[in-house]
Order: structure tokens, then sequence, then C-alpha cells
């Protein structure tokens, strides 16, 4: 059976995650302690006992929850289940950060501090209200594409995620994400609605961001990775160390093709998807790509232990 493990992207984020795997797992607590290091912060407090506001800042959210997988992953190794055992690793979007450090590809202390500063460069990118993001549910990327250059009229307004066959995200000015959302609605949309974000993600007025993030990585040393990691922006396996910081740069403006990413995997063979940290939102978006791939979602010790009992039989 080949399987990959994913890493979820922002979103995902609640108080208390990965505190019960902190605390069942020395492995687990390490990265914690490794990351607020890096950091020069207590960012675990604000995980564990902080308030949701604060860690949905970008700034906080995109650390925090690599520190939940990589934590997440810790345990798994524990356990006797490591990377090596996943044919590919993929993230949405800051999940791709994650699964290129539980790789080996990027130390986990460098990937906190470029998660910080990614999260500050998108949210500084943009001022607030200039820029939105809009949910297109029941329309093919083909059609919401379509949706969003309609939209534009002058203005940004691009399909920034790709997520499964029903739902794509749009980004770009306000106003043009908002003409987006009654375009969407004529053309057979089931739902279209603004997004809850503080920046308008993976569009061109991302690309001040962007040029942070090729500025951050030029000092990072970044390794091939153990496993392969099927890239966002190239929806294809990517091993060598020197194209990851490109792809990481593309991704700020480019679009997460998620669901191009995931039929990519099982077309390679992969039968089943482990999502590695907070939530399961990645889980279901896996299910309509394609209900042949079986999901498991590993968040907290129940979780790991679960999955430990699976494949004892």
């Amino acid at each position: 059976m080949s399987r990959a493990f994913v890493f979820p992207g922002q979103g995902a984020q609640t108080i208390g995650m990965g505190r019960a795997l902190a605390e069942a797992y020395p492995a687990a607590k390490a990265i914690f302690d490794e990351v607020d290091e890096a950091l020069g912060e207590k960012l675990s407090a604000l995980i564990w006992e902080g308030d949701q506001d604060s860690l949905t800042l970008t700034e906080n959210a995109q650390p925090a929850l690599m520190a939940t997988s990589l934590a997440a992953m810790r345990a798994l190794e524990a356990e006797g289940v490591t990377t090596a055992s996943a044919s590919y690793v993929a993230g949405h979007s800051l999940g791709e950060y994650s699964a290129l450090a539980a790789v080996g590809a990027i130390s986990v202390a460098d990937t906190a501090r470029l998660l910080r500063i990614r999260g500050q460069a998108m949210q500084q990118a943009v001022p607030v209200g200039v820029g939105a993001m809009a949910a297109l549910l029941g329309l093919d990327f083909a059609t919401a594409t379509e949706v969003a250059s309609e939209a534009a009229q002058g203005q940004v307004c691009q399909a920034a995620n790709d997520n499964d066959p029903g739902q794509v995200v749009v980004s770009g000015h306000k106003k043009a994400v908002e003409r987006a959302l009654e375009i969407a609605k004529s053309r057979g949309a089931k739902r279209a609605v603004l997004l809850p974000v503080s920046a308008p993600f993976h569009c061109a007025l991302m690309e001040p961001a962007a040029r942070a993030m090729e500025e951050a990585l030029a000092g990072v040393e970044v390794l091939a990775p153990a496993v392969p990691v099927v890239a966002n922006v190239r929806a294809a396996a990517v091993s060598d160390a020197s194209e990851i910081s490109d792809l990481l740069v593309q991704q700020v403006t480019g679009s997460v093709r998620w669901r191009e990413s995931v039929q990519w995997m099982a077309d390679q063979g992969v039968s089943e998807i482990w999502e590695i940290g907070a939530g399961k939102a990645l889980s279901g978006m896996i299910r309509r790509i394609d209900r042949s791939v079986a999901t498991r979602a590993i968040g907290t010790p129940e979780d790991v232990s679960a999955v430990i009992e699976a494949l004892k039989t």
C-alpha cells in the first residue's frame, strides 16, 4: 500500500492544539521548545493558553500550525512510523513548509523563522480592507478561473486555491472579489462567500511578500528532501534542493493546486493519505477529490494510538 503524508494550512488552528501530544511524547514537546527558541518567544503558551484571535493572526498561525504538525510527526516516529514509510509528502500552502521540515529539507528552527517572516510579509503586503478572498462552492476550477477573470475589470482577481472539485477560492482586490461573488452565483455556484481572512493570499497582490521570502530563503540551507515533496505550484513531486526555494517563492503569489496534487499522488498509486497535525480539512478535500483514497487524520495521542493499532492488523 502506497502512503502519503499531508500537512494542513491556515484555518486549522485552535487553542490547545498539540498540547496533549507534547504531554504524551517528549519528542513532540521538543518541537514546541525548538520553535519557541527559534522565535525568541513562548509561542507554545499562545497555542495552548492564549486567545483564538491572537493565534489566528497570520504571523502566529503559520509557525503554530507547523509546530503542531511536526509534533504529531515526532509522536508517530516515537512509535516507529517515520516519513520513510511515505512515498510522498505535501502540504496546503504553509503546510508545504511543514512537509519540507518533516522530511529534513529545512530545519525546524529555520522553518519557524521563515513562517514568521512569511506571515508578517503576507499581512503587510496589502493594507487591511484592500484585499479579500472568497470561496466559490459548486464550480469547477475552469469556471471559477473564468469568473475571476471576468470580475477583475482592471483589478486583481485570481483563482487562489483549487481545493477540490467543488471548492475554489478566489483572491484579489476586495471590490473585484465582491464582483466575483455575484458572477459566480449567476454561473451556478451553490454558495459564494467572503472568507474571514486578513489578506488576499496567493494572488499578484502578494508580490511584496514573494520578494521578502526570496530574500529570507536565500539565507537558509535547503537540503534534498528524504521523501519527494509534491509542490503546490507544480502539482508534482520535487526532490531537487535547488528547486525548492524557487517554488516556495512562486507559491506566495501562485495558486495552491491542491486538487491536482492529490490526484497526481493517486495517479502514482497512492492509496492512503494521512493528514498530520491540526484539524481534518484536508481529509475532507481528499475524499471529494478521489474517494478511492483512504484518509486518516492524526493530531492527538489517541489518533497516534489508533493508527499504530491499525498497522498491527
